[in-house]
This record gives C-alpha cells, sequence and structure tokens, in this order.
C-alpha cells in the first residue's frame, strides 16, 4: 500500500489562499451522520439482543448500522475521486495518496472502517448460525464490526480536526461543533465496548477502576488538547451524556418481547442500555488543568508541563472519577434508582432473576474471590500510574491533533 502526503509547497499554496474552511462541508456532515448512526445502531441492537433475541440479518438496528457503514464509505469514496480526478491544487495539497488515488487522512479511515463493517455483516450472520447466540460481545464477527466502527469514528474525528485547524477563528467557532460530536462518539464507542465491565455492580471492584484509569485519560486529554475553544473535553462528554441519555429513555418507550428461548425473565418492552458513565467530572478538571497550566513556548517547555499535568491529571482522574462512580454505583443499586429516569435493576430476558442483581460483584482477575478492603486499596493504587501513562499519552496524541491538516 502507498501512503505519499502531497508535496509541502502545494500544502502552503493552500494555505495562503483566501479560500478558507470556516463551514461545514457535505463530506464532514455525511461522515458524522454515518459515526452518530453506527453506534446508536449499535446500542439498539445490543437492545434488541437483550430483548427480543436473535432475529434476522436485516433488523432495524443492522440497517441503521449498514446506513451509517455506507454513508461513510460512499462519501468519503466520492471525495477521493473527486480529490484525485478533479480536485484543485488547495484540495490535492491538503491530501494523502494511496493506491494512486488523494483523500483526506480521515477519508481513507473512515473507508477502510466502512469496508470492515460491511464486511463483518455476512460473517456475523453465518457465526450466529453456526454456533448460536453470543456467549460475549467481542466474537470474532464482533471484533471485525469493532474495528470498523472505530475507524469510521477516529475518520470523523481526523476529518473534522482537518477542517477545524485550517479555519480562520470564525470558522472555528463554526466547526467547534463537528469536532466535539466526532469526540463524542469516539467516547461513546468506547463506553459501548466497555459495557461487560461497567454495571453498577462492578464499580466497586479494581477492575472497573484499573480499566477506566486505562483508557478514558488517553481519550480526555487529547480531547481537551486539540480542542481549540472553551471547555473541549467536558462539551464532548456532556454530548456523550445526553446521547446515552436519549437512547437509555427512548428504547423502553417500544413494546417488544422475547423471541428466542431460553426466557428467564418477563420483558414486556426494549431493555434500557445502562445509565452513562459520569465522565464529565473528570472532563471538566482535566479542561482546567489544560487551560491554567499549559506551557505556550518552545518545545521543551510545553514537554516539561505536559508531564507534570499528566501526573496531576491522573491523580484527579482516579479520584474524582472512582468517588464519583462509587457512589453512584451505591445509588444505582438502591430502591431509588428503579424506575424510568435511572433505569436501575434493568436486565435482559435471559439473566435470571436473583440476589447477584443487586448486590456488588467483587472480585475478578485482580481480587480474586470474597472482598476484601486492604486487597482493594492495593490494587487500587496501580491506577495512579496507569493513568498517569494514560494522561500523558493523551497529550501527546493531541499535540499530534493540533497539526492534522491534510
Amino acid at each position: 500500500m502507498e501512503s505519499t502526503a502531497a508535496p509541502a509547497a502545494v500544502f502552503a499554496r493552500r494555505e495562503g489562499a483566501a479560500e478558507s474552511a470556516d463551514s461545514i462541508p457535505w463530506p464532514l456532515t455525511a461522515i458524522l451522520f454515518a459515526s452518530a448512526a453506527v453506534i446508536v445502531g449499535i446500542t439498539w441492537d445490543i437492545s434488541w439482543h437483550r430483548t427480543i433475541g436473535r432475529d434476522t440479518l436485516f433488523t432495524p438496528a443492522h440497517l441503521l448500522v449498514y446506513a451509517g457503514g455506507l454513508a461513510a464509505g460512499l462519501s468519503c469514496g466520492w471525495l477521493a475521486l473527486k480529490t484525485t480526478f478533479s480536485g484543485t491544487d488547495a484540495e490535492v495539497g491538503r491530501s494523502v495518496r494511496m493506491w494512486g488515488f488523494r483523500a483526506p487522512l480521515g477519508a481513507w479511515v473512515a473507508i477502510w472502517g466502512a469496508i470492515a463493517m460491511l464486511t463483518s455483516a455476512p460473517l456475523d450472520d453465518w457465526w450466529h448460525n453456526a454456533y448460536g447466540l453470543d456467549v460475549e460481545i467481542l466474537s470474532p464477527p464482533h471484533v471485525v464490526l469493532a474495528l470498523g466502527i472505530y475507524a469510521i469514528q477516529v475518520g470523523a474525528l481526523l476529518m473534522a480536526l482537518s477542517w477545524h485547524n485550517r479555519a480562520s477563528e470564525a470558522g472555528r467557532r463554526k466547526l467547534a461543533g463537528a469536532y466535539v460530536f466526532s469526540a463524542a462518539m469516539l467516547i461513546l464507542s468506547l463506553t459501548v465496548l466497555l459495557m461487560e465491565y461497567t454495571f453498577p455492580n462492578q464499580m466497586h471492584g479494581a477492575t472497573f477502576h484499573l480499566i477506566m484509569a486505562a483508557l478514558f485519560p488517553v481519550l480526555l486529554f487529547a480531547i481537551g488538547r486539540a480542542g481549540q475553544m472553551r471547555w473541549p473535553a467536558t462539551c464532548a462528554a456532556l454530548v456523550y451524556t445526553g446521547v446515552s441519555l436519549a437512547m437509555m429513555w427512548v428504547l423502553p418507550l417500544f413494546p417488544a418481547e422475547p423471541m428466542l428461548a431460553p426466557i428467564l425473565r418477563p420483558v414486556t418492552h426494549m431493555v434500557a442500555p445502562e445509565f452513562p458513565l459520569l465522565l464529565f467530572a473528570p472532563a471538566i478538571v482535566i479542561d482546567l488543568l489544560l487551560r491554567r497550566h499549559s506551557a505556550p513556548g518552545e518545545a521543551p517547555e510545553r514537554a516539561s508541563a505536559d508531564w507534570r499535568i499528566a501526573a496531576v491529571g491522573g491523580v484527579a482522574f482516579v479520584a474524582i472519577f472512582g468517588a464519583i462512580q462509587w457512589v453512584f454505583a451505591d445509588f444505582m443499586l438502591s430502591e431509588g434508582a428503579r424506575n424510568y429516569f435511572f433505569q436501575g435493576d434493568t436486565w435482559g430476558y435471559t439473566a435470571a432473576p436473583g440476589a447477584w442483581q443487586n448486590v456488588f460483584w467483587h472480585g475478578g482477575p485482580f481480587l480474586g474471590g470474597d472482598f476484601s478492603a486492604t486487597r482493594f486499596a492495593a490494587a487500587a493504587w496501580c491506577a495512579l500510574p496507569i493513568a498517569f501513562v494514560s494522561a500523558r499519552t493523551g497529550l501527546w496524541l493531541g499535540n499530534w491533533w493540533l497539526g492534522v491538516r491534510r
């Protein structure tokens, strides 16, 4: 596979030209739609499996996922053909060459994701026909699907960054929403992938806190560093929360019942997803840290500041997010959460009713069997260096995102 950037002189002419990316172009709108469609469709599909069971390849949830994949593939494919055969010097200058064609970097990533997604559909149908229901989320077809979904999310983010970073000050304000939305869909995709580890029953276990410390600081710090606006990480976390709540509240409005044995629990409406993670709390602190302590000077000064920010931010994430989710988990297992607003104690038809659903599931690979406060504290300390490495990686990634122009 050939990957060659356009000559720097051409790109420089584009940067000096009067033309600027001050509005949201339709290919970016199309891939943002694709980004949202695939992850909303996947969340709907998970609810479908928990409510109705395995149906056909062409369920409404599947069709929404396919529509998102097609929208990403077709819009980015059109962009590649246009840039290659009739692109202006400016468009060629901000493109990347692959297989003799030219397109923005984000378009290539999204095209690969669309191909992976659409390939996974018949593979998943064959897998279910051969082996029945999934015993876990990450079956081989689902891994291919997840890689494709993430490629579309990353492609959308890179395209939003490309236009956002090239725009004038006024244009950046218009494109800030596209950047925040694409970042929020990336967060939502990650939470869906981690669904097996984020039930409220697991939030008093070390495994939950270690996974959160490893994966979310890198994303929140990258979003905060690359967002050339006020409160970028906070806004992205709030959009993720809003979209998650909307699905959690809308899906149970539709009546449905199980159609595949064994039916271990009566279900009369679509099963709601879990209440979203409270990521907006650490996101606020991350944005404050980035605004107050980032050094605008030479590269060594910025690097030194980033190490300090990562150290403070890693501790802050573990302390704030860990504490708020710990307390919230207590509430989610209480009687007060068993209502339409919080959707507490909501389970699919394959989960047999029992005392297990209202208690914490301690243990796992980091704790072994019974809960021990001492053993939990010892394991939880490991979250601090993990969060530090994750935060520092996020700052490095965010610095790279700031330089995306193609």
